[in-house]
């Protein structure tokens, strides 16, 4: 996978793609692990190999993830891995039909979905972490009075921060440092509402 890459969807059938909640899981799994076969992810995520293959397929016909470079493993199997750090998909790309638009929010709240049971999950096995792990979460909810642009401003500079911390640790995994270190989801909205 290059380093620190956005692939941004403008394309309908590349979102209706993205929007099955398997491939989100599939696409989530294979970011954690770098590279994996259809077999590694199958046993992640319970399902057949033979679905799990098919999704991964049409995930790969849209660019979203490749056939990993040759010598990994055995000939028969198939390596496969993300082209991009980051999947961005931007209102501004929707908003000109409202098929489009109804498209994207749509899988927009699969994904809010399932981050939300990525937290759930968090909180149901909180004490089996230990204490540095429990102590070191957090959520947190911040009220601002902002400006758009400044909101844009914002969210660029999280996304900067985030991407620093994602190369930190792709780096100390890639020289061996894994004492010690897990998968870390953060999860960052930003968005007007109405008191």
């Amino acid at each position: 996978m290059a380093a620190e890459k956005t692939h941004r969807v403008t394309d309908m059938d590349t979102l209706k793609a993205l929007g099955h909640p398997l491939r989100i899981k599939l696409y989530r799994a294979l970011f954690v692990a770098g590279t994996a076969t259809a077999s590694q992810l199958a046993d992640q995520v319970g399902e057949a190999v033979s679905l799990v293959s098919y999704h991964l397929r049409k995930l790969a016909s849209h660019g979203i993830i490749e056939e990993a470079r040759a010598g990994r493993g055995d000939a028969r199997e198939r390596w496969w891995q993300p082209t991009a750090t980051t999947i961005s998909t931007r209102d501004e790309d929707w908003r000109d039909e409202p098929e489009r638009a109804a498209v994207h929010t749509a899988v927009s709240r699969i994904y809010a979905g399932q981050r939300t049971e990525m937290y759930d999950a968090y909180l149901d096995a909180k004490e089996s972490w230990d204490e540095d792990w429990r102590d070191s979460a957090f959520a947190s909810e911040y009220l601002l009075a902002l400006t758009s642009d400044e909101l844009r401003q914002l969210g660029a500079e999280l996304n900067e921060v985030i991407s620093k911390w994602r190369s930190h640790g792709r780096s100390a995994r890639e020289t061996g440092d894994t004492q010690g270190r897990e998968n870390v989801a953060v999860h960052a909205y930003g968005f007007p509402f109405r008191t």
